[in-house]
């Protein structure tokens, strides 16, 4: 059409002086044949779920050198501590392994960035798989304050324990095993007297595990296993599981969140292959219909034995909740309330 107006206004243009009114019909052809229709491929409310696989990917890929900088894979012993540790402690960490444990701490300084698509696909998948909704949410809003985060930015949240955080959470919501397990603790969470937050409480598991990491709880476990994340990741849930159970089985209320916290955290890094153990046990009832039930004995029930052999899984007055960001460096490795 275009190339027929344009041999049309030559021969016009012979015949008599070309009229303004057909330069500007031409004018707005020619533009018109520019438009090109715009295809939204990822349509705001509808951003895909991310496995933890595809997130840890991301971290892998990025260059985390100045994150690197900044970690402390382990505990610094000067004098007798250090030749204690180095007599009667683990073992050390395979070195093939160190760098995977070094990601995991560099991913633990990486804060939470809203125009990282990774990052927000990580909150997207969360909120979708512990409420049931197929839409996005906001990046900001009190949404977040109703999954367990303190305020409307969970980003505020994520100091003591940085991105860890969220795919620690992301790996429990995403694992086929440990999504109801996921849902139920949510479910308790919301419970109208022994409600928690949820995030929070999720994040404060994740410095546990940090710490038990870094003071080398899981070293051996690590070595047997020939990788971290795995068993970090088995620790997270194994450690939120033994908490559920004592605050479900116990009554536990918001007012108790230190006190159990501080004993989970000491069970744990003392007995993390009985932790792993209890996990897999629970889940193996789970898969053969015995529904996973809350009689594992809990951490605050039972004095800490010692470790055992292995064999794991591939009060008072009401008191406000402290979540890791507001506890001062100095004293973040432990679990108190304001």
């Amino acid at each position: 059409m275009s190339r027929w107006l344009g041999e049309f206004s030559s021969q016009l243009f012979v015949i008599s002086e070309v009229s303004p009114e057909l330069l500007q019909a031409r004018e707005q052809w020619d533009a018109l044949e520019c438009i090109q229709p715009v295809l939204n491929e990822d349509p705001i409310g509808h951003t895909p779920l991310i496995s933890f696989n595809e997130a840890l990917q991301h971290f892998q890929t990025t260059d985390l050198s100045e994150c690197l900088k900044n970690i402390q894979p382990t505990l610094r012993r000067t004098g007798l501590a250090a030749l204690t540790h180095f007599l009667f402690g683990p073992p050390r960490l395979h070195r093939e392994l160190q760098e995977e444990r070094d990601l995991v701490f560099a991913i633990a300084q990486c804060s939470l960035d809203h125009s990282q698509k990774v990052h927000t696909r990580v909150l997207q998948t969360i909120y979708k798989r512990l409420t049931g909704s197929r839409a996005d949410c906001p990046h900001y809003g009190p949404h977040w304050e109703t999954l367990g985060f303190q305020g409307m930015d969970p980003a505020t949240d994520l100091r003591g324990t940085g991105f860890l955080g969220l795919m620690h959470t992301l790996y429990l919501v995403m694992d086929p095993e440990t999504l109801p397990l996921a849902r139920d603790i949510y479910k308790l969470s919301q419970h109208q007297t022994q409600n928690f937050p949820f995030c929070v409480m999720s994040i404060n598991i994740t410095r546990i595990a940090l710490h038990a990491l870094r003071e080398e709880a899981l070293t051996k476990e690590c070595n047997r296993r020939q990788q971290v994340v795995g068993v970090l990741n088995d620790f997270y849930v194994a450690t939120f599981l033994s908490l559920y159970q004592t605050w479900k089985t116990q009554n536990k209320t918001i007012s108790d969140s230190g006190f159990v916290l501080k004993d989970v955290e000491t069970f744990a890094k003392k007995n993390p292959k009985q932790l792993l153990r209890r996990l897999e046990g629970f889940l193996r009832e789970r898969r053969t219909g015995g529904g996973g039930g809350l009689a594992l004995e809990s951490a605050s029930q039972n004095p800490s034995p010692r470790l055992g052999p292995s064999g794991v899984r591939n009060g008072g007055k009401q008191m406000h909740f402290t979540g890791v960001c507001e506890l001062p460096p100095e004293m973040e490795g432990e679990a108190r309330l304001i």
